[in-house]
């Protein structure tokens, strides 16, 4: 099992930028995929980005591909969501998901979640 804490979250105007990190517990991380999704009030959770295992493969939704830039560092069981260009939709909690498998989309396919960080983004 893994352990997520996510952290870099805050209360930006839109056009700036944030970083957001995932750190992971265990010397195991380097075995799961990690996603982003997140959640806005009274909206779905939906995937934001994802990276596979070994660090290769990234993918992103549509709404995000060209801003954000999603990496990892396995040696410091770390992974990183750069946001650029931010805007007031990119408000949501985000969340840092661990999945033993394939990079993917679904919500269902990652075991593991952390807290959340709190992205607000002002007009």
């Amino acid at each position: 099992q893994v352990q997520l804490v996510e952290s870099g979250g805050g209360l930006v105007q839109a056009g700036a930028s944030l970083r957001l990190s995932c750190a992971a517990s265990g010397r195991t991380f380097g075995n799961y995929a990690i996603g982003w999704f997140r959640q806005a009030p009274g909206k779905e959770r939906e995937f934001v980005a994802g990276i596979s295992r070994g660090g290769y493969s990234p993918t992103y939704a549509d709404s995000v591909k060209g801003r954000f830039t999603i990496s990892r560092d396995n040696a410091k069981n770390t992974v990183r969501l750069l946001m650029n260009s931010l805007e007031p939709d990119d408000t949501a909690l985000y969340y840092c998901a661990a999945a033993a498998g394939l990079v993917s989309r679904r919500r269902d396919s990652y075991g593991y979640w952390g807290q959340g960080t709190q992205v607000t983004v002002s007009a």
